[in-house]
Formats: C-alpha cells, structure tokens, sequence
C-alpha cells in the first residue's frame, strides 16, 4: 500500500543583493569638481578666442588706443602745450636775436623806485609803479591810469598786456628776502590765474655802487638767486638785469648810475632796454 508523503516547501525567500547608499556630502564634491572643470574649460576658451565675446554674446569689443591719425595730428595737445612752455623757459633767460623797438607796443613793467622814472623803451602809459610801491603792497596802492585810481595789479588786469616784466627790491635790507619772495609769488599766482595767457618776466635786481649798513651787493645776490628759483617753481621767465649792469668788480657800473638823481642813470635805463630785447622767448 503506498503511503501519501505530503511534501512541505519552505516559503521562498529572494536572495537580497547589496543595497548602494550616497552620501551628501559625495554628491556635494562630484557637483563641485565638475564645475571647476566646465569654469576652466569655459576661461581657456575666452581666452584663446578673440572673438569669443562677439561669438557668443554678440558683443564687439572696441580698441582703447587713438586712431593713428590722432597720433600724428598737427594740432598738439594741452599737455604737449605745457610742456614746451616748460621747456623753453631757461632761466635766466639765454642772450637771442635783437628784437625791434616795437616789441614794447604790447608789453607793460610794473616797478618800484628803481625803474619808476624810465621812460624809454616801454613809453608813457605801460610803467606802472613808484617810490611807494614794494612787493608788499604791490597789490593795494593806488596808481592814477587812464583806468582810474587802481592798484598796478588791477591796472594790468584792465590792460591785459602780451608780456609783463616786473622788477621789485627797494624795501630790500629793511625787510627779510624770504618775506619779499613769498609777496612776489602771491602776486605772480595772482596774474597766472587771471591771464593765463600773459607771459612774465620778473627782472632781477640792479647791483649797488657801494655797500652800506644795510645793503650790500652780497644781500642783493642772494636776493637775486631767490628771485631765480622762484620763476622756476612758478614756471615764468627770470632775465639777469643784474649782471648786465655790473662792472668787473661785481659792484654797479658807475656810467650806470646818477648821483644827481641818486637812481639808475639814463644810460642805465637804456642798458636795460637794450638787454630786454636781445633776451626774449
């Protein structure tokens, strides 16, 4: 007799494989190297294409230096404008070619008692100055003009000359050089703003026949050498009217001086304009 078996199965289990797990932060570095290298690679190709902005935005690039014609146009800058006016003004300024008399017509000097009474070369009307006027108050003693009572200054401004020469010192001994320099240099600052265009001469100082207690031929140098740097920090002209009228002895030449007048003689006066004119820009 055949005996049933009843065969019983196990229920059946799948065999479970490995689960995969990420973590953040890995997923974080692969996001970050894969942008650095798409950036390098995207830099490299902006840099070896020049029309990588053109290409891509539609943008074209524009050149930043001046078209050749600009270069070499006639017309010279303003910086080129001021360095010539630097450049030529050679202090104290080299002997040049004779100028006529009428190189006068358009210039003035302003002045205190040392050129007060000449009346060649500049003429009646363009000197302006007198026994009162020293670098201190330069620009506020009034001087009769066919402007009315202005200051020499104001009587300039109204002129508006081409060319200006101004000799000051006859307070010098009573008053220190330095002072008298910075009253000079506020009076040249004071032109160069308001005529820019006008050139200036500032002369230096006459010598003396004979040194006294309280001016020598010495102070009168120093003074003079003042004068000289001070025109070229100012960026004007400086003619040495000082040695012009010297004799051999560094003293003045005494053909140059009046004893009836006690001031520069004629022939003193005509010394300086003779010197002007062989001594101009």
């Amino acid at each position: 007799m055949e005996t049933n078996r009843t065969v019983k199965r196990g229920k059946g289990k799948k065999k479970g494989h490995p689960k995969v797990r990420f973590r953040f932060g890995t997923l974080l570095m692969i996001f970050i190297l894969s942008f650095a290298a798409c950036f390098v690679l995207y830099m490299l190709s902006a840099n070896l294409n020049d029309n990588f902005l053109n290409d891509e935005f539609g943008i074209s690039t524009v050149e930043s230096f001046p078209k050749e014609s600009s270069l070499n146009s006639d017309k010279p800058s303003d910086a080129a404008d001021n360095e010539n006016k630097i450049e030529k003004a050679v202090n104290p300024i080299p002997q040049s070619e004779k100028l006529d008399i009428s190189y006068f017509d358009n210039c003035c000097l302003i002045t205190d008692s040392t050129l007060a009474d000449m009346n060649s070369g500049f003429g009646e009307g363009n000197v302006f100055g007198g026994n009162d006027i020293n670098t201190s108050n330069i620009m506020s003693v009034k001087l009769p003009s066919s402007f009315g009572s202005l200051s020499a200054y104001d009587i300039i401004k109204q002129k508006k000359p081409e060319t200006l020469y101004i000799m000051l010192g006859s307070e010098l001994g009573a008053v220190s050089a330095d002072d008298m320099i910075v009253s000079y240099t506020s009076l040249v600052n004071a032109f160069k703003s308001s005529l820019p265009d006008m050139e200036i001469y500032v002369m230096q100082y006459p010598p003396v026949l004979y040194d006294s207690d309280t001016l020598t031929n010495e102070t009168i140098n120093d003074y003079n050498n003042k004068l000289l740097m001070m025109c070229n920090n100012l960026e004007i002209y400086c003619i040495d009217t000082n040695t012009a009228l010297k004799s051999e002895d560094g003293k003045l030449n005494e053909e140059y001086w009046s004893y009836e007048s006690l001031t520069l003689s004629k022939r003193g006066f005509d010394k300086i304009i003779e010197y002007i004119l062989t001594h101009t820009v």
